[in-house]
């Protein structure tokens, strides 16, 4: 295995949702292609521009939103900026106008339902999730790359390998599990002081430690925009959003302000089993049922599985002591080492791996977190990211109209379960008897990976998207 340097915000990146494989990592991708036209001089002899979709974003792409992301990023707009709500308007202009302002720089001929090719017949080798820009110049020559958006936002060009965090010297680089363990039996460091030393070599600790404390504050502001959002998704199923109305229910219709006041109420209501199971499915939804808008969420490590973190990091808040923002970054960064390990030794994209990919991943990264955060070792925070991925081996990614709400988003809420559960159990267990290793899953994981049938790999070619009418909604 080539090593890899992955930070933690490779792992964590505030984006726009529905997907971090179809919508963050197309935007990028068109962004690099335009850095490619400037540092060729290139951009404003550009005369059109077209973009082939293939494989997985060419059959759901639409329902992903990918040609909306590749006309904002070509047209220089930044996913962590770009205000949500004028997303619409602009594609808008853009098809109204048939034209399309390069960069905000360079203005070209650009009607998307021609441009925008979908090749859902044709899969480039390398990944199932291709795209190639072609621009033509005036001189009559043209410049073409191809990109593979490889899972959780992130993007390579054909041609050259994986892009993480580059070019960083690590003090204790990271592959396997066995490599985590080996660095905290050496340093008697815990696995989030081990990853912070890490991040160190990119960066001065305490913008680390600011980056990640943004991380949260956006996903505090997705759950709590979730939960307090009525009405339904966007693509034509007509799910109804259900974050909203039990976050009413379950403070009975309470008045408050703000974040704080809302925390502050929740914790009041108790801490009874089902009052706690109701409000971690409820900010799993929130998160999710933001995705599925086209709102800003952070690929944890995708966006299909953006709400699993965020559900278990607020139970831990709230009903664990957690809430200060040490306690909040150690959460992060060890969730975040995890995530990396999985990239490594398997996948994190569905196109790739199936859904087992994504919230397997994110259920796995939770469960190690939460477990080394409330007080277990580091032999019980990898046994928890074991048995949370032990039990999502398999799963398959067959999205409902190539959309990212059924069956993805109550997924989220059987994400984050099993990573308390998985967390649960490891702390009531002791890892010298365990059988099955966290790298030896991770082998498993990429086996089932490479056996699992292509319909199953976000394709919406197979299983519940093949099976289930279009015209029903999901409750």
């Amino acid at each position: 295995m080539t090593y890899e340097p992955i930070s933690v915000f490779d792992i964590f990146k505030i984006g726009i949702g529905p997907s971090s494989s179809h919508t963050l990592g197309p935007w990028r991708a068109a962004q690099r292609f335009l850095r490619t036209l400037e540092e060729q001089n290139a951009l404003f002899e550009v005369t059109s521009i077209k973009v082939l979709l293939y494989g997985s974003l060419a059959k759901t792409g639409i329902g992903h939103g990918t040609d909306m992301a590749v006309q904002l990023g070509l047209s220089g707009d930044d996913p962590v900026s770009f205000d949500v709500n004028n997303i619409h308007a602009k594609l808008n202009d853009i098809v109204a106008m048939k034209k399309l302002i390069m960069a905000a720089k360079h203005e070209v001929d650009f009607d998307p339902r021609e441009d925008i090719e979908f090749l859902i017949t044709e899969t480039l080798p390398h990944h199932p999730n291709a795209l190639t820009f072609l621009a033509n110049l005036r001189n009559g020559a043209n410049i073409a790359e191809t990109y593979y958006s490889i899972g959780g936002g992130f993007v390579i060009k054909e041609g050259e390998e994986s892009r993480g965090a580059q070019n960083a010297q690590l003090p204790f680089p990271i592959n396997t599990a066995d490599d985590i363990l080996h660095w905290c039996r050496k340093t008697g460091l815990a696995i989030h002081e081990v990853v912070l030393e890490n991040e160190n070599a990119w960066r001065p600790e305490q913008q680390t430690k600011d980056n990640l404390l943004e991380i949260w504050r956006v996903m505090k502001e997705c759950v709590y925009r979730g939960c307090h959002t009525e009405g339904t998704l966007p693509g034509g199923l007509e799910v109804r959003r259900r974050a909203a109305g039990l976050n009413r229910t379950l403070l009975k219709d309470a008045q408050y302000e703000g974040v704080d006041e809302w925390v502050g109420l929740i914790k009041k209501g108790g801490n009874n089993f089902k009052y706690i199971l109701d409000w971690v499915s409820c900010f799993a939804l929130a998160v999710n049922e933001e995705n599925a808008s086209f709102r800003r969420v952070v690929t944890a490590p995708t966006n299909g599985a953006a709400g699993v973190i965020p559900a278990v990091l607020f139970y831990y808040i709230l009903f664990n002591e957690g809430e200060s923002s040490e306690k909040v970054i150690r959460f992060l960064l060890t969730a975040s080492e995890i995530g990396s390990i999985f990239k490594k030794g398997a996948t994190i994209s569905a196109a790739m791996g199936g859904c087992q990919a994504e919230i397997g991943v994110s259920s796995s990264m939770a469960a190690a977190a939460l477990t080394e955060a409330v007080g277990g070792t580091q032999r019980q925070a990898l046994m928890a990211a074991e048995i949370a991925m032990e039990h999502h081996l398999g799963m398959t990614c067959d999205p409902i109209g190539g959309l990212v709400q059924v069956p993805c988003i109550e997924r989220n809420t059987m994400g984050a379960i099993k990573a308390i559960t998985a967390s649960q159990l490891a702390l009531q267990s002791t890892p010298d008897y365990a059988k099955v290793s966290l790298d030896g899953v991770i082998r498993t994981m990429w086996d089932t990976a490479l056996d699992m049938n292509s319909k199953y790999k976000e394709t919406a070619d197979g299983g519940l998207a093949v099976n289930v009418p279009l015209s029903l909604p999901e409750c």
